[in-house]
């Protein structure tokens, strides 16, 4: 099984959609900036680091650009069996999975980092990084401080953070350096994110969550509050209101996403923070593997092409290699091809080969035609493969 995993706030880097501009999958910055009433094209390719550090920048920039770059996978055919997000990346996984409409999505995502950052500005606090330290001794550390501090994220095997007010932090820092810590790294926020400091958030976050429209996933979501998968829509509300204010369960997740059966585990979005934890999480039993620029497609498709990825149950994508593309359903609807659609037929970037219901089915690629996937009057789902390219 593959499984995809959705970076949150940190990840964001400056000019990280730049690589994404001439690529097809861009389109949905657009449909963004209009979502959330700001440009955030220039998030993605002009804002310096200190703009997108302030929360209300960071986490519409991350939720956007793992969108593209899903969009761009999807568009190869590959899919996942199921999806988990690090805190704002599990409304990516929303979003992957169909519980959650785009447009929600990009909704919700502004009102979350406004509310945040607002809780922020309100109660000032700080994270840390704990390493080298097992889970229970940095419970302790903080237990033993008589300030406010709390475990924020369970990341990896010796990696935990910690959030509070800034004296909290700072006491619970040195007593996990007494208790054997290896470092302590001071983590670039201005909150205490996952911690009872963002209940004003947690309170001005509910009222969107309740216009929202969340449905059943088509997949299952593993969510940060109980590390479980969750296969409902009910419950994302109230898990999603949690979450602000609960630890992140990352390692646990990781471990249950391979005991579910994940043998492939995919970043999808801008660095590598998430593959870094899942290796020495479950490296053992899994390969971790990250899609950030459109360069790493190839590589992505390389990599679950081979013989090991086909073993360990890869049953999407598998068939393509890096000369090989498909074409996906821009909607769903029934497939009708335009004349002359079918094997054989040489196609230039932007070619129709045919409507799904109102909607064109256009190639992003120069290629020719290998087979087609679905068959005249076919009803098909928003990105399922139309076509099977050879390219290049």
């Amino acid at each position: 099984m593959i499984a995809f995993t959705f970076p949150g706030q940190g990840s964001q880097q400056p000019a990280m959609g730049g690589a994404w501009l001439d690529h097809p999958s861009w389109e949905l910055v657009e449909e963004a900036s209009a979502a959330a009433g700001r440009d955030v094209g220039r998030l993605l390719l002009d804002a310096d680091a200190d703009e997108l550090r302030a929360t209300r920048n960071a986490q519409l920039a991350t939720f956007v650009t793992s969108l593209v770059v899903l969009d761009a996978v999807e568009r190869l055919g590959v899919e996942p069996g199921a999806v988990a997000g690090h805190s704002l990346g599990e409304y990516t996984a929303l979003v992957a999975s169909g519980a959650l409409s785009f447009e929600d999505g990009v909704t919700l995502v502004t009102a979350r980092g406004e509310a945040m950052q607002a809780a922020a500005e309100a109660r000032p606090g700080t994270m840390a990084a704990v390493l080298g330290l097992d889970d229970d001794k940095v419970e302790v550390a903080c237990a033993r401080v008589d300030e406010d501090v709390w475990v924020a994220n369970y990341n990896a095997p010796g990696q935990v953070v910690i959030a509070g007010s800034p004296d909290g932090v700072e006491a619970a820092s040195a007593t996990a350096k007494d208790l054997g810590a290896k470092k302590v790294m001071p983590v670039a926020v201005s909150g205490a994110f996952h911690t009872p400091y963002m209940s004003p958030a947690r309170d001005e976050l509910r009222a969107a969550l309740g216009a929202a429209d969340l449905r059943a996933p088509d997949l299952p979501v593993y969510a940060n509050v109980d590390a479980l998968a969750h296969v409902g829509g009910d419950e994302w509300p109230t898990l999603l209101g949690a979450q602000l204010c609960s630890p992140v369960r990352w390692r646990q997740t990781l471990h249950h996403l391979e005991e579910a059966g994940a043998r492939t585990i995919i970043e999808l979005g801008a660095g590598k923070v998430l593959s870094g934890m899942a290796k020495r999480t479950v490296g053992g039993g899994c390969r971790t593997l990250n899609v950030a620029t459109p360069d790493d497609l190839d590589k992505l498709l390389e990599n679950i092409a081979t013989p090991a990825a086909a073993a360990a149950g890869v049953h999407e994508g598998e068939h393509l290699f890096s000369t090989e593309r498909l074409v996906v359903s821009p909607s769903a609807g029934v497939f009708r091809p335009a004349e002359g659609t079918g094997p054989g037929r040489v196609l230039e970037p932007g070619d129709v080969l045919g409507r799904v219901g109102h909607d064109e089915v256009r190639s992003p690629f120069a290629g020719t035609i290998m087979g087609m996937l679905t068959d005249d009057g076919e009803r098909v789902a928003a990105q399922e493969p139309i076509a099977w390219l050879r390219v290049g």
